[in-house]
């Protein structure tokens, strides 16, 4: 039976892999070969890795390819991505490909606003608790003005601080809804500090406020943090043409590809078991980005997903009409991002792709990223709609099937050339396989 471990924070790096190989894995010594190997071989650039989180043991590498010729407001890019599964990169690639030559994709910024709450029990007359809100407000603004300052100057701040009055969901609850504006910041920690000043402010100016009697003075604080649900920080891309540009293949006219296309969003509409597999493709592309860039991909995600299901039905983040002869498809979501702070100016990989997206400020950032989703959406609804998902899929997935089974270099040269003309499946890789093997 395995014991709990006292101190394994304070144990040197060596000292927390010998310990979890040898009380965790089966083969010790080759456990420890693995971490290792993928240790950076400059020991300064690991030691900044070992730095970004706590029990560090080891870098955990994912592929990052680049998917090139994406057309957005006239200006060329070319997207990082980093992720594991086969074929986003290629679909990003094929849809960028697609729409360059149809004016490329368009993007709109439609708000940047962010949010953070500070949470409240209030138990006592409402109309004192909105009196005294409205009497401390602009104390609340003058008590932050050391945290605000800086961002103030770079044009960002405090927006706004509304009192919410939420006792018909739980019984006293109240909260501080605050709105900001951080820039090319994310703005977490700047966000949690203005708030955790609000609570300080709240709390010290109901114990001196001369209408407050009794218990209504002792205003309980649960919590001050920011939320990832950022409705208001919204971006919306889209492409569109003439219906008969949208030639695809030999194989289905433009016209009746266009319809399909725009059934295929309907379903993912009004039926969520379609909708969290079409907005899980979107977020393919967009997560991809997210991860190169150093942004936090759980945020997106959260507040992506809580959109989508901002009606009370989760729904398909994409939209597509016809109107005339112009085919349009479009995606409207939130997305808070950073392209300062965090490690958006510590790790090599992220500078270095934030380079390659020619620095981009925090909006265009935004832009690139609903971008590639849209782009995303567009190739696997492609897909679905003409030829099924697993045709191209299973293509890029050839080559993981071959390296699982430690196809040679020969064998890996035979098989694509075999696959090119026969159907990919993972029992079919394998016959074929043994049958080259023989």
């Amino acid at each position: 039976m395995k014991k709990p471990i006292a101190g394994f924070s304070k144990l040197s790096k060596s000292e927390k892999i010998e310990w979890i190989a040898t009380n965790y894995t089966q083969n010790p010594k080759q456990s420890k070969k693995i971490l290792e190997s993928y240790w950076n071989t400059d020991p300064r650039l690991q030691q900044l890795h070992d730095e970004f989180i706590e029990n560090t043991i080891s870098n955990f590498y994912m592929p990052m390819g680049i998917a090139p010729n994406f057309l957005i407001n006239d200006r060329l890019y070319a997207i990082p991505m980093a992720i594991e599964e086969s074929s986003v990169v290629a679909a990003a690639s094929k849809a960028a490909k697609f729409w360059g030559d149809k004016g490329g994709f368009k993007t709109t910024i439609l708000g940047t606003e962010k949010v953070g709450q500070v949470h409240f029990i209030f138990k006592g007359d409402k109309s004192k608790l909105e009196e005294f809100f409205r009497s401390i407000k602009p104390k609340l603004l003058t008590d932050t003005e050391h945290l605000t300052n800086s961002m103030v100057k770079r044009g960002g701040g405090i927006k706004d601080i509304v009192l919410r009055d939420k006792t018909m969901e739980l019984e006293s609850y109240f909260q501080l809804h605050c709105t900001f504006e951080t820039q090319d910041a994310m703005g977490a920690n700047f966000i949690n500090s203005c708030l955790e000043q609000f609570a300080a402010t709240l709390k010290k100016e109901a114990l001196n406020h001369s209408n407050f009697t009794g218990e209504e003075r002792q205003i309980e604080v649960v919590m001050s943090i920011l939320s990832n649900y950022v409705p208001n920080c919204l971006v919306r891309a889209e492409v569109s043409c003439p219906i008969d540009q949208l030639q695809l293949s030999n194989d289905i006219l433009p016209r009746e590809f266009a319809e399909k296309m725009i059934r295929a969003v309907q379903i993912a509409k009004v039926e969520p078991y379609r909708a969290v597999t079409h907005n899980k493709g979107i977020m393919n592309g967009i997560d991809a980005v997210v991860l190169a860039t150093g942004n936090d991909f759980r945020a997106i995600e959260a507040g992506a997903h809580a959109y989508a299901a901002k009606n009370g039905n989760y729904s398909s983040l994409t939209h597509a009409k016809i109107e005339g002869d112009i085919f349009t498809f479009w995606i409207e979501i939130p997305l808070a991002l950073g392209t300062v702070g965090g490690l958006t100016k510590l790790h090599p990989m992220v500078k270095l792709n934030l380079e390659i997206l020619q620095n981009p400020s925090a909006k265009e950032l935004m832009e690139i990223m609903a971008v590639a989703g849209l782009a995303q959406n567009f190739a696997a609804v492609s897909s679905l709609v003409t030829t099924g998902i697993q045709k191209g899929h299973m293509k890029m997935h050839l080559m993981n099937i071959l390296n699982q089974h430690a196809a040679t270099d020969e064998e890996k040269t035979s098989l694509i050339e075999h696959f090119k003309t026969h159907m990919v499946t993972h029992r079919g890789v394998l016959n074929a396989l043994e049958n080259l093997r023989k």
